[in-house]
């Protein structure tokens, strides 16, 4: 009480002070950040800003205020605290699920020390499977990824599509050189848990890409959740080094902040795994960071609408944050400058072994671990049964001293023993432990292998399968037997397609502008535009998820080539089956079309001799080719040695193969020729070649028809003077030339004839006719003069003179056409 009224006395305030005092005021700023006091010359602000950056990627921990930091952080550690909650359940069952693996052997003291504390490896064995299996399709020795061009298949974009091929495969197998280990701890960890994440960033501190497994354990998400991309929170559990975090300080990738000392803190499941690993973690000495994928509406950075005009739209960003201290360490965004949707940028890929109900897939914990545990159980009591019926134990009289009885005797030895009364055999008294049961190793025996036939990790028994029977029926038998781990498989190959996009956009960004080595194709300055131009994915098949379902695939596919092989393409079979079965150097055993460049037609006569691959092209001169080949296949000394090849029928097979290639080609020159104009580019296999549409199509095919007539005239007239030329040079045909000759020259004598005996026969009416037509006249005359007789005498005297002259005339007239007749007629028979 004394110190009471002491502290009141030291801080009470003098009486009567109070009403002299002021009324209260109250004054509220509506904007703190433009508010200044001026005191004397000097000027204080009272929310002092930090200076900004215009720089897209700067870390805005570095411009905000602290106060706004200290509470973003605590909200943000808070809605972390709430998701691992949320998730309890299954991190209890996954911790226990880590214990069935059984890496580590337990050692049981009940019911008895020493009992059995054996784990029957079935989750185990089907882990190691799938990873073996996984690492094998998934990292061949080539390299992981292969091109897909994207837009119309050109020799530049193929060269392009190479030049990626190589530089991602180079930059996967030497440059990241952790990434194949870090791909082998996915597979081990996605069977296991069911989930396995990958996330793909840039390492400033590295200077590259980088591509790192994350386990189901570190990614954290709040309840509700389905995946990644929609997810309003994802959580990333990182554990650094202190001098991690100070060189990404230095590298201004952290805030320059104190953190103090770490933690410390373990969950349940680093515990076990490192149980599992035979290592006792007591402590971690790294500090955990939250790097928090999330949507958030930062004061300062708000998002406005095209007005200016604040939304309240959160915009994706990245937050770091120390977990201990809670600490912000980075904010930056997460979206692509430019993207005026502010889309979020995705660094994860979630790998899943089954998916389930919510965001973790289901693995073999889940789906096979009450089996793994029965088995165990089983497995323990039957060696527990066997070690009792081999060692029993029992009963003696207090009295029965045995030698040395502490021990177990040994084979072939002999002990004393010293009986208080009667036999031995009634001083002592086994008890009746049976042999290990036949019916619980049936069960046991029926539990593995239902357990191993649910994981598809059991073999096959090839023996119940015939050797005569069909590849079909082996083909079904295969995929009944693998059907779900193909599924697993194709869900693979479709998430390595995501992380490689990923990959290819950091290094598209990051790269320089020409290759560190020299590329097989094309120039080295070529680097960044050969990315933009194709796109990559996995080598791996979805549709088979093993070599021998693979293999067994392609022997079906040769079975129906034998059968019908006008329909196959038999070198590119063959290359594929080499592939497949891994061997190296598959373009130089077996050449194909795509690999061919255009060579003269000598050389191609000798591939075609020794069974090479041989391809014609559009710029190449087809009749010269065709006249070279003809001249090859009708030369006899080739004849003569072909006879003796058993190889011949499919060599003139290939040979009349190629000639009809050259013949098409040549006749589409024609055509185009033609038509005046160039056709649209041939679909060639693996060409991205856009087609035209149909109407260009139609208008394309009625152009064709009518330069093909055209052509089609144009043909048979030369074939038809080709003809007449090869008929007047044969001696039959001369011959019945000449006949034809010489019965023309008598039917033109014959006409000739005919026609002078005509004219004769004419000339000779002619005659008669003028001597009708004279004998008309002078008996006109005679008539006149007789008419004219009864005139006076002398009139008619004179008148008989004049009648006399004119007959007279007329007489000389007859005689000189007659005359004139016959000199016409005589020239004419000479003739």
């Amino acid at each position: 009480m004394a110190t009471s009224s002491m502290d009141k006395g030291l801080y009470a305030a003098p009486q009567g002070i109070s009403a002299l005092a002021e009324p209260d005021i109250e004054i509220e700023i509506e904007d703190p950040e433009s508010v200044s006091i001026g005191m004397g010359g000097i000027e204080i602000d009272l929310m002092p800003k930090k200076e900004t950056s215009e720089d897209f990627d700067a870390n805005l921990a570095d411009e905000m205020d602290d106060s706004d930091l200290q509470s973003l952080g605590e909200d943000l550690v808070e809605d972390f605290g709430k998701d691992i909650n949320d998730r309890k359940d299954w991190m209890q069952t996954y911790v226990e699920g880590l214990k069935l693996l059984g890496l580590k052997y337990e050692e049981r003291t009940e019911p008895w020390q020493g009992a059995c504390g054996v784990f029957h490896p079935m989750l185990t064995e089907s882990v190691v499977r799938f990873q073996s299996e996984g690492i094998t399709e998934t990292f061949p020795a080539m390299g992981p990824v292969k091109t897909v061009i994207i837009g119309k298949d050109t020799p530049e974009v193929e060269e392009a599509s190479t030049r990626v091929r190589d530089d991602m495969n180079y930059q996967l197998t030497e440059v990241m050189y952790e990434y194949r280990p870090e791909h082998e701890k996915m597979l081990w960890n996605l069977p296991i848990a069911g989930s396995a994440f990958k996330k793909v960033y840039f390492d400033p501190s590295k200077g590259r890409q980088m591509a790192v497994f994350i386990p189901a354990e570190d990614i954290v998400v709040p309840y509700g959740a389905s995946n990644l991309e929609t997810s309003e929170r994802v959580t990333h559990v990182m554990r650094k080094t202190e001098n991690e975090i100070i060189k990404l300080q230095e590298a201004g990738f952290y805030s320059d902040v104190e953190l103090g000392e770490p933690t410390h803190e373990l969950d349940d499941v680093e515990r076990q795994k490192a149980e599992e690993m035979g290592m006792s973690a007591i402590q971690d000495d790294r500090f955990r960071i939250l790097e928090m994928h999330v949507d958030l509406d930062l004061p300062g950075y708000k998002h406005k609408d095209k007005k200016g005009k604040e939304t309240g739209i959160a915009l994706p960003y990245v937050v770091s944050i120390e977990k201990g201290t809670r600490q912000i360490l980075a904010i930056r965004r997460n979206w692509y400058e430019g993207d005026k949707l502010h889309l979020k940028r995705q660094h994860f890929v979630h790998y899943q072994y089954i998916p389930g109900f919510g965001f973790y897939g289901y693995g073999l914990i889940h789906l096979i671990g009450g089996y793994a545990k029965s088995a165990t159980m089983l497995i323990r009591q039957l060696v527990d049964a066997g070690t009792l019926s081999n060692l029993p134990g029992g009963l003696k009289s207090r009295g029965l001293r045995i030698k040395g009885d502490d021990t177990p005797i040994q084979p072939g030895e002999f002990r004393d023993v010293d009986v208080p009364s009667g036999s031995i055999r009634d001083n002592i008294l086994p008890l009746p432990y049976k042999e290990p049961s036949q019916v619980l190793m049936a069960l046991f025996q029926q539990i593995v292998e239902e357990g191993r036939s649910f994981a598809s990790s059991g073999d096959m028994n090839v023996s119940d399968m015939s050797s005569q029977a069909p590849v079909g029926t082996t083909l079904a038998l295969l995929e009944r037997q693998l059907k779900v781990m193909g599924a697993v498989q194709a869900r693979m190959h479709f998430t390595m397609k995501q992380e490689f996009k990923l990959l290819k956009i950091i290094i598209a960004d990051y790269t320089p502008e020409e290759y560190d080595y020299e590329p097989v194709d094309g120039s080295r300055k070529a680097k960044k535009s050969d990315y933009d131009l194709v796109d990559v994915i996995p080598v791996s098949d979805p549709n088979a998820s093993t070599m021998a379902q693979k293999i067994v695939q392609y022997q079906a596919v040769f079975q129906l080539a034998q059968a019908s092989p006008q329909y196959y393409d038999m070198p590119v079979l063959h290359r594929q089956m080499i592939e497949v079965l891994g061997i190296k150097n598959a373009s130089k055993l077996v050449p194909i079309e795509e690999d061919m460049t255009p060579i003269d037609p000598v050389q191609e006569n000798q591939n075609l001799l020794t069974m090479k691959p041989v391809k014609a092209f559009m710029e190449q001169n087809h009749e010269a080719h065709i006249q070279v080949h003809m001249a090859a296949i009708q030369n006899p000394k080739i004849q003569q040695l072909m006879q003796m090849n058993p190889q011949a029928q499919a060599i003139m097979a290939s040979a009349m193969a190629h000639i009809n290639e050259h013949i098409a080609f040549e006749y589409r020159k024609q055509v185009e020729m033609e038509m005046g104009m160039t056709l649209p580019p041939m679909e060639e296999k693996g060409s991205n070649n856009k087609r035209v549409s149909p109407e260009i199509a139609d208008q394309i095919a009625m152009m064709t028809a009518q330069a093909s007539q055209q052509l089609l005239q144009r043909d048979q007239q030369q074939v038809q003077q080709q003809q007449a030329q090869q008929q007047m040079q044969d001696p039959i045909v001369q011959m019945q030339m000449q006949e034809l000759q010489i019965k023309q020259s008598e039917l033109k004598l014959k006409q000739q004839k005919q026609q002078i005996d005509a004219a004769a026969k004419a000339d000779q009416i002619r005659i008669e006719e003028s001597r009708i037509e004279a004998q008309k006249e002078i008996a006109a005359m005679q008539v006149g003069a007789q008419a004219a007789a009864s005139k006076d005498k002398a009139a008619r005297q004179q008148e008989t003179e004049g009648i006399r002259m004119g007959i007279d005339a007329a007489k000389h007239r007859a005689q000189i056409a007659v005359q004139q007749a016959q000199r016409n007629r005589t020239p004419r028979k000479e003739n």
